[in-house]
């Protein structure tokens, strides 16, 4: 037995509370009692002890440097192809641009949109007139001002 000695009486004690529970209110064989006894008791045991998970790298779905095309972009979470990608990225894997660029080591330039949807877009915001200043309003006074009425008692 690999525990503590001043643990065992209580992980015996925990073992058997859990088996009587679990035996009061499902049926189990005779034959079967012993495995159960120890599995709860090995599961017990087990719950103080940390186990070394194996930390993966993420493997895209393509190469980083292959995944902008001038009318797409490949996500490298599972490989679709969009014209935008922040809106899947959220949906999808509730990813943020910045986290997405985190997680697949990206440049902060890497970009977001397919570069000929940008493109397209920019120019049909310039052709309605978006990203203009505004002209400069004149100030014109057309005459006298007016006296304040006066009011009646």
């Amino acid at each position: 037995m690999t525990d503590a000695p001043d643990h065992a009486p209580e992980l015996v004690e925990l073992t058997a509370d859990v088996v009587s529970a679990y035996v009061s209110n499902n049926p189990v064989p005779v034959a079967g009692l012993a495995d159960l006894i120890a599995s709860v008791h090995a599961s017990l045991s087990g719950i103080g002890h940390r186990v070394a998970a194996a930390t993966e790298e993420p493997v895209p779905a393509v190469n980083p440097k292959k995944s902008v095309f001038p009318d797409y972009i490949i996500c490298l979470e599972d490989g679709k192809r969009f014209k935008t990608l922040r809106r899947h990225l959220r949906v999808d894997f509730g990813l943020t641009p910045d986290a997405y660029r985190t997680k697949w080591n990206l440049p902060s330039t890497y970009p977001m949109v397919a570069p000929n949807y940008a493109a397209s877009r920019s120019a049909m915001a310039k052709s309605i007139g978006l990203g203009r200043k505004a002209p400069q309003p004149t100030a014109t006074v057309t005459g006298k001002a007016r006296p304040a009425a006066k009011a009646k008692a």
